[in-house]
């Protein structure tokens, strides 16, 4: 792909990770008028976020198990269809149960293409782009939380909850027409073999790789899920004050994003360092700042760009771990963001039930990204001793 050519490939993954990061998230702004509609508890509804991320975190390496060996474009065509499905089945659910069930169907499409799309887009571009071309399609996963949950969120309280999953169905829709006219289907087929899966699942510094992206995006999620009440009884904003700056950092997290490209492809590891030290301090910083209206709004901002920097390198560090199996290494790699996801929510959910400050919640998740750093520099370390193996084993020229 040519520097002076649109990535049209690419930018139809974006547009699908747009509409399956919607559906995602989308439930949050929601979750009252669903309660009302299907008569149940706030807290029963805030459990189809959490019956979202496990099947993502569950489903994810099921599906690209069962598609390893199928065409990639075929794979990402199929697994949009379903996510469509889901989520007219969420418009069709008549009570809790079925809407439990809707959410679970939709969340299996999404581990898997996100794992899928990662490897197609770095395998559109030379080596020198993989990470920034990865960064570009999860673009579309950013803008879904700065435009699609907004706009998501107000479509359910004008037209009601199932007009918002009518309104991403379309979204899939025309996702899958991009798909199906964008995306080359002369795509190399690497099937993951029983034996290169094994042997993947034994390298350690892949493992750790998966643990590093639990913790970095776990700390994430730690202060994140209490967001709102946070900007609310800490720094005294409204609830529409509130709305704008969560747009504020969803804008921070594209930009995040983009930085996080250029710098995985400039330097990975050190770079993945640099960035989690700087959500360390971030999020220390705002456990300071959360009470002081004006500097919050700018702290929220900076740990919306520290966040996501991370997460193109997060990616291409496994996809460049597993060359006998990128596509379900990749699937891996979405489900580690997602257990990372649920851990976090769990631990602010435990830190609050124990009576401590809203404040600390920040310190909790400074915490969990400080651990991750201990895991990037051991990652480091062992392939700087897997390299200097290496050297020793080449033979020497007489």
């Amino acid at each position: 792909m040519s520097n002076s050519r649109l990535p049209l490939p690419i930018l139809a993954l974006a547009l699908a990770a747009f509409a399956i990061g919607t559906t995602e998230f989308v439930i949050v702004g929601i979750l009252p008028e669903v309660a009302s509609d299907l008569g149940v508890t706030l807290s029963s509804a805030g459990l189809l976020v959490t019956g979202y991320a496990l099947g993502v975190a569950i489903g994810a390496p099921i599906v690209a198990a069962l598609t390893a060996r199928w065409p990639r474009k075929a794979t990402l065509m199929a697994l949009l269809g379903v996510f469509i499905a889901g989520n007219l089945l969420s418009v069709a659910a008549s009570n809790y149960t079925l809407l439990m069930l809707s959410r679970v169907v939709a969340s299996f499409a999404h581990g898997s293409f996100f794992g899928t799309g990662a490897v197609v887009a770095s395998s559109l571009v030379t080596p020198d782009r993989r990470a920034g071309a990865i960064a570009l399609m999860f673009t579309g996963l950013t803008l879904a939380n700065v435009l699609g949950v907004p706009l998501g969120t107000l479509i359910g309280q004008t037209a009601g909850w199932r007009a918002t999953f009518l309104a991403v169905s379309v979204l899939g829709v025309l996702a899958l027409a991009a798909v199906a006219t964008w995306v080359p289907r002369n795509l190399p087929i690497v099937s993951s073999s029983s034996a290169g899966v094994r042997a993947l699942l034994r390298q350690p510094q892949l493992l750790l790789a998966l643990l590093l992206t639990v913790f970095a995006f776990g700390g994430v999620f730690t202060a994140f899920t209490f967001i709102t009440p946070m900007l609310q009884q800490l720094a005294g904003f409204s609830p529409r004050a509130v709305t704008a700056i969560l747009f504020l950092f969803g804008l921070g997290l594209t930009l995040g994003n983009a930085i996080g490209g250029r710098l995985a492809d400039w330097k990975l590891m050190p770079s993945m360092v640099a960035i989690l030290v700087a959500l360390v301090l971030v999020e220390w910083l705002m456990s300071a700042t959360i009470t002081l209206p004006t500097v919050a709004v700018f702290t929220v901002f900076a740990w919306g760009v520290a966040a996501f920097a991370a997460v193109p390198g997060l990616q291409i560090q496994v996809v460049n771990r597993a060359q006998d199996a990128p596509t379900l290494a990749s699937t891996l790699n979405v489900s580690a963001f997602n257990v990372g996801n649920a851990a976090g929510a769990w631990l602010g959910s435990s830190l609050i039930a124990a009576d401590l400050p809203l404040r600390l919640l920040p310190v909790a998740a400074s915490t969990t990204a400080a651990t991750a750093i201990g895991i990037a520099v051991l990652i480091i370390a062992m392939d700087q001793r897997s390299q200097q193996i290496a050297l020793r084993l080449v033979p020497r020229p007489d």
